[in-house]
């Protein structure tokens, strides 16, 4: 199994996801407002908003590998690692398992570490929460800035939550909370699961760095730290009331 190289050297097959990807960016003429607030180097934790595209997320990792070189290390849901095929694959392709020893080690390297707390949770809410995060009780990736005094640089792509329309339904939310697995009810263009070619702007915010850890304080810094990121997040998933960034429809 092959395991990433160094910040900034891609892992095998690296080519092939930016394949992909390109027109993707294109497609949606994805753009990044504050690349210069990624760290050129150094462990740095990127916080971002799930959508039930995803693939939102790899736009701006693709980004920030073309701004700074660097390559991000994704901390992925346990699903990716239980489905036959994908495991090795999201481990060729740099994801690990959501773990606080996978994201020590690779702070401990270096690299930038990329979380989305909301997970799968996040991405399976319905259109009319649109623009808000999940992230309530997630407070894992603060413990662990707070332990190694990573920053934190929050990400959000808003209008990724366009793409597609999610519509609320029991059965979604029972398969998530009996088995863990996603099942949604989504549409794109038209009825298809085709993306809507919706204008995707990412904005990252200065990092948020953690104070010194005290061992003997940490659950009131957590919560702390936790509050700041909440504030932070909101501002960033903000758009004006009855905005139309996006090229295709809005949802309904």
């Amino acid at each position: 199994m092959q395991v990433q190289g160094p910040d900034g050297e891609p892992p095998r097959g690296y080519a092939t996801i930016r394949r992909v990807l390109e027109p993707l960016r294109a497609y949606h003429h994805h753009e990044v407002d504050g690349p210069e607030h990624v760290p050129a180097e150094g462990p740095a934790i990127c916080v971002v908003n799930h959508s039930l595209a995803t693939y939102d997320a790899l736009l701006l990792g693709l980004a920030i590998h073309d701004a700074t070189g660097r390559v991000p290390l994704a901390l992925g849901d346990d699903l990716l690692f239980k489905l036959p095929g994908l495991a090795g694959a999201a481990w060729t392709l740099g994801v690990r398992p959501a773990s606080h020893a996978h994201g020590v080690r690779g702070l401990a390297d270096g690299r930038l570490v990329f979380v989305a707390p909301g997970g799968m949770r996040e991405a399976l809410r319905p259109s009319r929460e649109r623009g808000e995060v999940r992230w309530g009780r997630r407070q894992g990736f603060v413990r662990l800035a707070l332990r190694t005094g990573a920053p934190l640089v929050l990400a959000a792509c808003p209008d990724a939550d366009d793409i597609y329309t999610v519509v609320d339904n029991p059965v979604t939310g029972l398969a998530y909370k009996a088995l863990k697995v996603p099942v949604p009810l989504a549409y794109g263009l038209g009825p298809t699961l085709v993306p809507r070619p919706v204008r995707l702007r990412h904005r990252v915010a200065a990092p948020l760095r953690p104070p010194a850890w005290e061992p003997e304080r940490e659950e009131e810094q957590v919560a702390d730290l936790h509050a700041d990121v909440l504030a932070t997040m909101a501002r960033l998933m903000e758009r004006p009331p009855g905005s139309r960034r996006g090229r295709g429809p809005r949802p309904r």
